[in-house]
């Protein structure tokens, strides 16, 4: 199972009057868009996020300020990405722990989700993750 983050470069189009980026599933977005919701009005010391998904897949695009997503895929691999353009996004598989912080004042946070919410579906608790995801590389 590949659970890996990775950044995706969403091509701006534009004139003198300006920037536009359109996205959409299966093309430039790895999955079939079913939910969008967006993060906003985040204080600078709150942390978002704390979970891992089961099912659904994401692309985090801050589409105004900018924002950092720590991911943890279970396998020991760790990163930070930096998320302070609006043409790029960061995909993040499932299964794969995430949490957002350091969020600018005027940060809005774009989310696409590959699934409709369903809680049953979340990972809430850290070390219960580290334990699921323990059985299913060693399982």
């Amino acid at each position: 199972m590949n659970n890996k983050p990775y950044l995706l470069k969403l091509p701006p189009k534009g004139d003198e009057r300006g920037w536009l980026v359109a996205v959409e599933g299966l093309k430039e977005i790895p999955f079939e868009i079913k939910r969008i919701f967006y993060i906003y009005g985040t204080k600078g010391d709150a942390v978002r996020g704390q979970h891992a998904n089961r099912r659904s897949e994401f692309v985090l695009i801050n589409v105004c300020g900018e924002c950092k997503v720590r991911t943890d895929n279970g396998c020991g691999e760790k990163e930070i990405f930096w998320l302070n353009k609006p043409h790029e996004g960061l995909y993040i598989p499932r299964l794969c722990w995430k949490d957002m912080f350091d969020f600018s004042e005027n940060s809005i946070l774009l989310c696409l989700a590959s699934e409709g919410y369903d809680s049953s579906e979340y990972i809430r608790d850290y070390d219960a993750y580290c334990a699921e995801m323990k059985g299913i590389h060693h399982g």
